[in-house]
């Protein structure tokens, strides 16, 4: 999508978007928190059913995709929003700019919740949570940022851009071992040995081109017996290691699952959209264990996934699964 400025608003449809206000069952004059509010898709369409009454939330680490969400989901933004933008008026229809809700976006990750006075000053006060994990199509299509190896760019991988150390620093200050522990514990990649000494022995790597070659190779080095045909990049797990590690993803996600209960409101909804197995093995045990508990009712024994239609308009959707469940 390239940089904000250039972000068109229709072009941009979240990852099971149905389905997923489906499930968050949006109630007039309700407060939801968008926990990764993006580039505000999931945002605007709760914010259509609010209503002027209503109160929504949205935290994202990225001020970037906050700049882009805050024009989405003008004219009306909440004084408290940390965001500073011109908000220039989306071409709605005078009744709907009317019946707006209050907006509120905090540069914050949803880990902040636990700390927050939304959970410590008012409990219970949240009518639904969603959460939209992994990495947007903003950051992903933004050189830049250094997400992706697709073009050669320096190796940031940061979420929030401004704190925490980059993925260049990680790779090249993390002794052998540390650094095949990442790779394997967030990569699920087999060859994390290898591919850690690799690293090491290339050092100074400093580029997202530069480490796909090095663990390609390193890839490449092994038996031939041993090699197996590859559906993905071979630097694929590597690279996503390396962001989870990076932005605290799995910590910050099980931080947001801990502190739903005490935030929603009985027959408050959570809604999570996950695009790996890590994510997705947390939220069902989260959601689950909820369940023995007495916390949650399950609404979906098995994940979502996206239809074939969806998956062909959007290819990023076929590794997608959602889960929903409702405070008891």
């Amino acid at each position: 999508m390239g940089a904000p400025t250039d972000t068109g608003f229709g072009e941009h449809v979240p990852v099971l978007l149905k389905e997923a206000i489906d499930f968050l069952a949006v109630q007039r004059g309700g407060t939801y928190l968008d926990a990764t509010v993006g580039l505000g898709g999931h945002s605007y369409e709760i914010a259509k059913r609010l209503g002027a009454p209503g109160h929504l939330i949205g935290f994202d680490k990225d001020p970037a995709a906050l700049e882009v969400a805050s024009r989405r989901l003008a004219p009306v933004i909440s004084s408290q929003s940390s965001v500073v933008s011109e908000h220039p008026e989306r071409p709605t229809a005078d009744d709907q700019r009317q019946d707006w809700p209050t907006i509120t976006l905090l540069h914050r990750s949803f880990a902040e919740i636990a700390n927050d006075p939304i959970s410590e000053e008012r409990p219970a006060t949240i009518d639904g949570i969603i959460a939209d994990l992994g990495v947007s199509s903003l950051q992903l299509d933004d050189p830049a940022r250094g997400f992706s190896f697709q073009a050669d760019a320096p190796l940031d991988m940061r979420m929030n851009p401004m704190s925490g150390e980059t993925a260049e620093q990680v790779v090249n200050h993390l002794d052998e071992r540390e650094l095949a522990d990442v790779i394997y514990e967030f990569g699920e990649e087999r060859r994390s040995r290898r591919i850690a000494r690799a690293i090491v022995r290339s050092r100074p790597i400093q580029t997202t081109k530069q480490l796909a070659d090095v663990v390609s190779a390193a890839a490449r080095s092994m038996k031939l017996g041993q090699q197996k045909h590859e559906r993905i990049h071979p630097a694929t797990r590597t690279f996503q290691a390396l962001r989870i590690f990076v932005n605290r993803e799995l910590d910050d996600l099980k931080a947001l699952l801990e502190a739903a209960p005490r935030v929603l409101k009985p027959g408050g909804r959570l809604v999570v959209i996950s695009f790996h197995s890590l994510e997705d093995r947390i939220v069902k045990d989260a959601m689950r264990e909820g369940a023995k508990q007495g916390l949650y009712r399950l609404l979906t024994k098995k994940p979502v996934m996206a239809s074939e239609e969806e998956i062909d308009s959007n290819p990023r959707s076929r590794s997608a699964k959602m889960r929903a469940a409702e405070r008891m």
